[in-house]
């Protein structure tokens, strides 16, 4: 079973994915909905997960330096709501400069930085996901 990570924004939600041994995290895609529709983006993560066996979805939790959360996290834990009523097992994971952590890295290794809009959603997702399978592999996360 694979466990998927995702980055969730107001039009654009990013999306990774782990092997089938649950231990290599890869970018996987970006899915772009209109803005605020995460009925579109659910329809649209459906389609994508229908090709792997899930078990899981990590979905990132943005919250403010001093650990409270804004309307970015309450869109997460909506989306939550939206993803567990579908019948899908959703853990939320703290996000917060994971962003920023995938920008620099996209910037630290690519010349031209134009269109790496993309690239950054999903690498960001892929953070959130390897953090949480660093916690669950020191026990911190059952």
């Amino acid at each position: 079973m694979r466990l998927v990570g995702l980055d969730l924004g107001t039009k654009t939600l990013g999306v990774s994915i782990t092997d089938k041994t649950q231990t290599l995290v890869s970018p996987l895609k970006v899915i772009h909905f209109l803005k605020e529709d995460y009925q579109d983006a659910l329809s649209k993560l459906e389609d994508l997960l229908k090709d792997y066996e899930v078990e899981l979805l990590v979905l990132g939790l943005p919250k403010n330096m001093d650990g409270s959360l804004g309307f970015a996290g309450d869109r997460s834990l909506n989306f939550q709501k939206i993803l567990e009523s579908k019948g899908y097992k959703v853990i939320l994971e703290d996000e917060r400069l994971t962003t920023k952590l995938a920008e620099n890295i996209i910037h630290a290794n690519t010349e031209n930085v134009k269109n790496t809009k993309g690239k950054i959603d999903s690498l960001a997702a892929s953070l959130i996901l390897e953090s949480y399978l660093s916690e669950v592999q020191s026990g911190i996360k059952k």
